[in-house]
């Protein structure tokens, strides 16, 4: 490997945006360098407010992480030029639709960006970690992930995966200088539209709404702890792990049909 310097750094993935972001602000905060990766082109002008506000390096890259061509490509670019001590795989994408309206396109974008992207980068980006004193991969699951939806199913099923594949992968590690941690956010002020949707579904919708910032914060803290499992709202994921699936399922869905 040729790194261009000593520093260790950490990618985030989805990074121009929403809780990408607001994790990449909170690592630069803390005083780590970081790189960020987007399909948009709008990630340099991230990399360029945090390089800014805070006096560290980020660099950024554009890719389409629904490809493993171009998945391939970042890394090889990554593992050439720069240590990673964490990998936060946070890009993802989902929606309410009725499944038998969805396009082949719009799922196989939330099954490839959701599932595939995160095995394969975490793949090719696991030798540069582990060649670290200490680091960390973190998954951005969903509190979906717990419970079968209508007019979402593929979208908890691709979060269930995150899941099974971070703790499973935590205790392959268990014993290396690489620590996995899963979190499983429930609903997230991202943005007006996304917010205005959620507040749609009523109370539920509401009660569960947390903004990015806070999550973040908490990611970041428990990541470094080596936090197995980062809950974001206790009450909520206490509550899906006691309902059974055949009283949860019902009513989620008629809750997410309300998006429509």
């Amino acid at each position: 490997m040729t790194q261009q310097n000593s520093e260790r750094y950490a990618l985030v993935t989805g990074a121009s945006r929403g809780l990408g972001k607001a994790i990449a602000i909170e690592l630069a905060r803390r005083g780590y360098p970081t790189i960020l990766v987007s399909r948009s082109d709008k990630v340099h002008e991230t990399c360029e407010e945090i390089a800014s506000r805070y006096h560290i390096p980020s660099v950024g890259f554009s890719a389409d992480l629904t490809d493993p061509r171009s998945i391939a490509d970042l890394a090889e670019q990554v593992n050439a030029n720069y240590h990673v001590f964490m990998l936060v795989n946070n890009a993802g994408t989902g929606g309410s639709r009725r499944f038998v309206e969805a396009s082949t396109q719009y799922l196989e974008n939330i099954l490839d960006l959701n599932t595939k992207a995160t095995a394969l980068l975490t793949h090719a980006l696991l030798p540069n970690l582990l060649r670290q004193p200490h680091a960390y991969v973190l998954n951005i699951g969903s509190m979906a992930a717990h419970t079968p939806t209508g007019f979402k199913t593929v979208y908890p099923a691709s979060k269930a995966f995150i899941q099974h594949f971070s703790l499973g992968l935590r205790e392959e590690l268990k014993d290396t200088s690489v620590s996995v941690s899963v979190c499983s956010p429930g609903a997230m002020a991202t943005n007006e539209e996304v917010t205005a949707r959620i507040e749609r579904q009523g109370f539920f919708g509401r009660f569960t709404l947390k903004s990015v910032e806070s999550i973040a914060q908490k990611c970041v803290r428990q990541t470094l702890r080596g936090k197995r499992h980062i809950v974001i709202n206790p009450v909520s994921y206490a509550l899906s792990k006691m309902v059974p699936n055949a009283i949860k399922t019902p009513i989620l869905t008629r809750i997410v049909k309300r998006e429509l």
